[in-house]
C-alpha cells in the first residue's frame, strides 16, 4: 500500500475546530457553528482544538500505555482477547481484519466497566458485548488511567455532538437519550510495529466508523489517511494537542447522508518505526434505536451510500455485533460460534 500525496492544497490539511469559541460569545459560537457545519457535511472529518483536555491529562494516559506496551509478551497474552466473550483484553499483530484483510497493530480493547450482560431466552445477542475488562496485574495503574480517558472523552465528545447538531439546526439535546450513563463507549490504545515483514502496508483497512463520534489522540509519526472528495486517501498531518474527529456512520443514517461518515485508514510507519494511537469511540446504549435528525437541511440530503456486505441494523448494538464478528474472528469462533454466518 502506497502513500498517496495531496496535490490539491486544500487537502493539506482537515478543518481546524476550536470548541472553546462557543463558550467565548454568541459571535464566536455561531462562527464555530458554521465551520462546524461545513465539515461535518463536507469532509466528515475535522482536527478539534479547544477541547479542555490538558497535556498533563495527555502525558498520564500516554506514559502508562507505552508502559503496557513494554510489558513482557506474556504479561500482554495473559489478556488476549480470545479469552473475553465480551471482546475485550489483548490483540496480537496480525489477529484483527479490516474487509477481511489482516491489520498490522496490536492494541487493548477497552469500555466500560460493567457486569456481564450473558443474553437471555429472547434478548439480542448484542448484550455479550457489555462486561468486565481485562487488565494487567504487573500495571494497576492503567486502569485507572483508561477508565479516567474514558470519562474525560465522553464529556468532550457530548459536548462537541451537542454543537455538532445545533450547527446544523437540530435540537442539541436531540440525542441525550440514547448516551448518558448507559452509552456504550469504547477505548483503544494501539500499537503500530512498523512495516509487515511480508511488505504489506495496511496498518488498519479503509473503514467507516460505526457510532457517533470518534476521537483520535495520534502521536507525530503520522500514517492516518482520509479519502477525500477527489477519491484519493491523503494524509493526515498530526497536531500537537488536537483531537483528530470523524463522525460515525449513525450521524450519517441519522441525516440521510447530509453529515459524512467517511472512509479512512492506517498506512504502516517505515521500516521499524513504532507509531501509538488513541482512538476513542463515543457510541449511544447497546439497546439504543437511533431515530432521523429533525433538522432544517434534510431536503438537502443525498442519500446514504449502503453496502450490501456490510448492512446498517436501526438497533445500535447489532452493528457493532456485527463489527466485533469480523474484526475478531478468533474470539468469534471461540465464543460466538452459533452467531457466526456460514461461509
Amino acid at each position: 500500500m502506497t502513500t498517496h500525496t495531496a496535490t490539491n492544497p486544500s487537502y493539506a490539511q482537515l478543518p481546524i475546530i476550536d470548541l472553546s469559541a462557543a463558550r467565548r460569545g454568541p459571535r464566536d459560537r455561531a462562527l464555530l457553528h458554521a465551520r462546524l457545519h461545513g465539515a461535518a457535511h463536507d469532509v466528515g472529518f475535522f482536527q478539534l482544538v479547544g477541547h479542555g483536555v490538558t497535556p498533563a491529562e495527555t502525558g498520564a494516559l500516554l506514559t502508562t500505555m507505552r508502559a503496557f506496551f513494554d510489558l513482557p509478551e506474556a504479561d500482554r497474552l495473559a489478556l488476549d482477547n480470545t479469552g473475553s466473550p465480551h471482546f475485550r483484553g489483548y490483540t496480537r499483530t496480525g489477529d484483527e481484519r479490516t474487509a477481511g484483510a489482516r491489520d498490522w497493530r496490536d492494541q487493548l480493547d477497552i469500555g466500560a466497566e460493567r457486569p456481564a450482560h450473558v443474553p437471555g431466552p429472547g434478548e439480542p445477542p448484542y448484550w455479550w458485548l457489555q462486561g468486565p475488562n481485562q487488565w494487567p496485574a504487573a500495571l494497576p495503574e492503567l486502569r485507572t488511567a483508561a477508565l479516567a480517558w474514558i470519562d474525560r472523552l465522553s464529556a468532550v465528545a457530548q459536548r462537541l455532538l451537542r454543537e455538532l447538531l445545533a450547527a446544523v439546526g437540530a435540537p442539541a439535546d436531540f440525542y441525550d437519550p440514547l448516551l448518558g450513563e448507559h452509552a456504550h463507549p469504547h477505548l483503544k490504545l494501539v500499537r503500530y510495529p512498523g512495516s509487515a515483514g511480508d511488505g504489506i502496508g495496511q496498518g488498519v483497512g479503509a473503514h467507516k466508523d460505526y457510532g457517533f463520534l470518534t476521537l483520535l489522540l495520534q502521536d507525530t509519526v503520522g500514517g492516518l489517511q482520509v479519502e477525500r472528495a477527489d477519491g484519493r486517501f491523503h494524509d493526515v498531518p498530526p497536531i500537537e494537542g488536537a483531537f483528530v474527529v470523524n463522525l460515525g456512520e449513525l450521524l450519517e443514517v441519522a441525516t440521510d447522508g447530509y453529515l459524512r461518515a467517511t472512509n479512512h485508514r492506517v498506512v504502516s510507519p517505515p521500516g521499524a518505526t513504532e507509531r501509538f494511537s488513541v482512538p476513542f469511540f463515543y457510541n449511544p446504549r447497546l439497546d439504543a434505536r437511533v431515530e432521523p435528525l429533525p433538522f432544517p437541511h434534510a431536503s438537502a440530503a443525498p442519500g446514504i451510500t449502503t453496502d450490501p456486505a456490510n448492512p446498517l441494523y436501526a438497533e445500535y448494538g447489532y452493528n457493532e455485533l456485527k463489527g466485533k464478528l469480523r474484526a475478531h474472528p478468533l474470539a468469534a469462533r471461540r465464543h460466538h460460534g452459533d452467531l457466526l454466518t456460514p461461509a
